[in-house]
């Protein structure tokens, strides 16, 4: 027993000295790194490559090393740092690029990635890892048309891949290519038909492609499925909304609410449509309520104008109007009706400038559900790419 505890104390002992020499730059080599490495001893490995990078500043192999131990322990931003030393020194060592885009895609920084992906797919365009890492970064960073570009070729050679085709076909709905849309949420329910999700944005989709009734029947498909499924009534109501069918979209806004009380654009919508029925004082009410929680949703605004200045509150319709404009100032209603204003204010200068802005806009068409049902598409899942090479 007394040998034993010897012999741990001399092990003990000699790790400590062979890590005191792995910091010595007279004795350290990349073949210690690698040793350490392989044993799983990455703080120790980050130790020797560190030292050795310090012997060998110009070696591009040394800090490319670096950088794969240090991502292994979820550094991710000093990987991404000594794998750009590496590319300023030896821009052509393999699998540089897609270690570089991976460092940045782990940390979030999806625009950082796309540079290098797309280099590595330059070199090696048959590399499908780096195709499909191009197309998820562009749709990280939402430049949405980008990923699908990318993200159509990937699917096409992994028709199997559900995620990726959930994923190319969100980005085709926010770069509002409906058909591809809709074409990749179809063949996404033929195996998974009870998904509401799916359902919701196939609705979506048809929504964007004016076929409205379509939509409706997405959508009551999926609260058949779920009838708690976030944003579904909201859905049901506002493309009956669109129809003018205001009793049946009533219905479902306040079927919205009884799931999420909170859902503000639920009540803007029940403000506007008990403004259309020429009823100012519940409209102000519900529009008052959504604005305290969300102060984003311009129809609120347009309407809380349109209430006070039929009330002659013209400085509380002004301020309102002012808000619409300031969401955006592409619509011309917006412009129109804050002229009215001023214009009963008195103040002709600020009326004639809003009338000329009228003059040079039109009003953009309705966005439709997308941008309505949630405010960004989902956020891509870090932890399904791939570890670094």
């Amino acid at each position: 027993m007394k040998n034993r505890r010897v012999d741990l104390a001399l092990a003990a002992v000699l790790s400590m000295v062979l890590a005191a020499g792995l910091a010595s730059a007279q004795t350290v080599t990349p073949a210690d790194a690698q040793a350490l490495e392989s044993q799983g001893r990455l703080a120790e490995a980050t130790q020797a490559w560190r030292s050795i990078v310090g012997q060998h500043p110009n070696d591009g192999r040394a800090y490319a090393s670096l950088g794969v131990v240090l991502s292994r322990q979820q550094k991710y931003q000093e990987a991404a740092s000594a794998y750009r030393r590496a590319l300023q020194l030896n821009p052509k060592l393999p699998g540089l690029q897609l270690n570089l885009g991976l460092a940045e895609f782990k940390q979030g920084q999806f625009r950082a990635a796309v540079t290098p992906f797309r280099a590595a797919l330059a070199s090696d365009p048959k590399n499908s890892q780096a195709l499909t890492l191009v197309g998820l970064s562009y749709y990280g960073s939402q430049q949405f048309a980008e990923a699908s570009k990318y993200l159509k070729v990937a699917a096409a050679t992994d028709a199997a891949n559900t995620e990726l085709r959930r994923v190319l076909a969100q980005s085709c709905l926010w770069a509002k290519d409906y058909s591809c849309a809709l074409d990749e949420f179809s063949q996404i329910l033929q195996t998974d038909p009870d998904s509401a999700s799916a359902h919701i944005l196939s609705g979506e989709a048809l929504d964007g492609l004016g076929r409205t009734p379509e939509a409706i029947e997405e959508f009551q498909v999926a609260a058949k499925i779920s009838p708690r499924e976030p944003n579904v009534h909201f859905g049901i109501g506002y493309l009956y909304w669109k129809l003018h069918r205001y009793d049946d979209a009533q219905k479902e806004f306040q079927a919205e609410l009884a799931n999420d009380p909170s859902q503000a654009q639920a009540l803007v919508y029940l403000g506007d449509i008990e403004w259309k029925r020429n009823e100012p004082d519940k409209a102000l009410a519900l529009l008052n309520q959504a604005v305290q929680s969300r102060n984003d949703i311009r129809l609120a605004y347009i309407d809380l104008g349109a209430v006070y200045a039929q009330q002659k509150q013209y400085k509380e319709a002004e301020a309102a109007l002012s808000r619409a404009v300031e969401l955006d100032p592409a619509q011309a209603d917006a412009h129109y009706r804050l002229g009215r204003i001023y214009r009963a204010l008195g103040n002709t200068p600020a009326a004639q400038k809003e009338f000329l802005k009228v003059r040079s806009l039109h009003d953009n068409a309705d966005e439709g559900l997308v941008g309505k049902i949630a405010s960004a598409p989902p956020a891509l899942n870090q932890s399904d790419s791939p570890p670094p090479q």
